[in-house]
């Protein structure tokens, strides 16, 4: 029996309108903080480790929260399809408060880190249980809209959190910028207490407990062996033994092979194939992960190194293509059934891939800056209009019984496409002898991943469809 706090499916009426308003700004104000925390942290961490004296455990601070996230998002998958998303949005919430009050208050970089795998193993639980939720609570019709809010949440932290964490840095201790989160993140959860109330009832889901999917044990197993291949794959370029040149290469082909291996029992069956429906969408969404964000942290460093951009204008760059994200997003949400979903994530892959390119000539041909930094916020759009919608097909190809593990599956595909390519791009660049060789490099293996999502992306729409 439906709750009574759940609305009926009202089609016609906006996000942020009753009764949508408060579930809309709980959520979206949620993956607004855990975007600006992860943002934020970028810009102390250098602060930090020399505080801490932690410069040898700088690279886990950023690789070990990306790791336990995954088993965060299968965990939260699990438990919503078997009692609803209250209780792991409740637990996912905690765990990420508990990260940041440990990384808040930390005197050791040990301490910072382990502070920074709570709140990695929070975050990842809060994105599935999030999309589990907008599952349950939002009618079919809005979902392009809420996605595109999500989009949003993300996209704003980026133009005003790195300038807010150095602010709060400087004028007050980094400490304020992990301790200061805690206090919006609990009234953030409270705008949508009441709604979670109701989804929690088993009742609401449809099924008894007896009928529940049981506890997935094994798949989180193969989760933490994930996350093992992500740290590793992080962690090997570091190796260098003299009586084997090639240890590098061989423990990079050997984590990624284990990361593959481990994911495949995480996502729907044929996702690594490319099966039409679910499964490429799924794999659509790791690809272009791992295509944009793999180029997108060489594109400030190109600037500053071969074009004497200061840092402040070369980031820039970063915020068009932010912007664009969110504008293409918003776009897309506003069109809804209008665009296909299958139109906009061709398009939009198609011009991730040609941003790419255009980095990629512009480094090789010595083009002017401005080519590389316009085709970027190309990049942005094209993210903006295929990030959502692949979140709402996954979902539309999702039943009640597999929400959490389809949410889940997406979560980790997003999470381990980007992993894997930032590692494999570190590798790549110090591969080479010339700077201009090492950018060269970079984008070409993140071209050659964003060639991949745009042979994808047809796929994603069932052969009936």
């Amino acid at each position: 029996m439906r709750d009574s706090t759940l609305p009926a499916a009202h089609p016609a009426t906006g996000i942020f309108r009753p009764p949508y308003f408060w579930v809309t700004a709980g959520t979206c104000a949620l993956v607004f903080l855990a975007a600006f925390e992860s943002l934020a942290v970028t810009t102390i961490m250098p602060l930090v480790s020399r505080e801490l004296n932690g410069g040898n455990l700088y690279a886990l601070a950023f690789a070990g929260p990306l790791a336990t996230g995954v088993i965060g998002m299968v965990g939260a998958g699990n438990w919503s399809d078997r009692r609803g998303p209250a209780m792991p949005l409740y637990t996912s919430v905690a765990l990420f408060v508990a990260g940041l009050l440990i990384a808040g208050t930390s005197a050791s970089m040990p301490m910072l880190v382990a502070g920074r795998l709570v709140q990695g193993l929070g975050g990842g639980a809060l994105t599935v249980a999030l999309y589990v939720l907008v599952a349950r609570f939002f009618p079919g019709p809005l979902h392009p809209r809420i996605f595109a809010a999500f989009s949003a949440a993300w996209v704003v932290p980026s133009l005003v959190g790195p300038f807010a964490a150095g602010v709060v840095a400087q004028v007050f201790s980094w400490h304020w910028v992990f301790l200061g989160v805690v206090g919006l993140v609990i009234p953030a959860l409270a705008m949508i207490v009441p709604v979670l109330r109701g989804l929690n009832e088993p009742g609401e889901a449809g099924r008894s407990e007896v009928t529940a999917p049981p506890w997935a044990l094994g798949r989180l197993g193969w989760a933490a062996l994930a996350a093992l291949a992500v740290l590793g794959l992080n962690l090997s370029a570091d190796v260098s033994i003299p009586a084997f040149p090639a240890a590098t290469a061989f423990l990079a082909c050997a984590a990624v092979v284990l990361a593959l291996v481990a994911v495949r029992p995480l996502v729907p069956a044929g996702t690594l194939t490319a099966r039409r429906g679910l499964p490429s969408v799924i794999l659509a969404r790791g690809l272009a992960s791992a295509s944009f964000f793999g180029a997108e942290v060489y594109l400030p460093y190109l600037l500053i190194d071969q074009y004497a951009f200061p840092p402040t204008l070369a980031g820039l760059t970063l915020t068009g293509g932010a912007l664009a994200w969110a504008a293409a997003a918003a776009v897309q949400g506003r069109l809804g059934s209008r665009l296909p979903d299958l139109r906009a994530v061709q398009v939009g892959s198609l011009m991730v891939l040609a941003a790419v390119l255009l980095a990629l000539a512009t480094t090789a041909l010595h083009w002017p800056a401005a080519v590389a930094i316009g085709g970027w916020v190309l990049a942005g759009g094209g993210m903006g209009l295929l990030y959502p919608r692949l979140s709402v097909m996954t979902l539309a190809l999702s039943t009640k019984d597999n929400e959490g593990f389809n949410s889940s599956a997406m979560s980790i595909s997003d999470s381990l496409g980007g992993a894997l390519s930032l590692a494999a791009t570190g590798i790549v660049f110090a591969a080479f002898t010339t700077a201009v060789q090492s950018f060269a490099g970079v984008f070409a293996f993140t071209a050659a991943i964003g060639a991949a999502a745009a042979l994808a992306a047809p796929r994603v729409t069932a052969p009936d469809s």
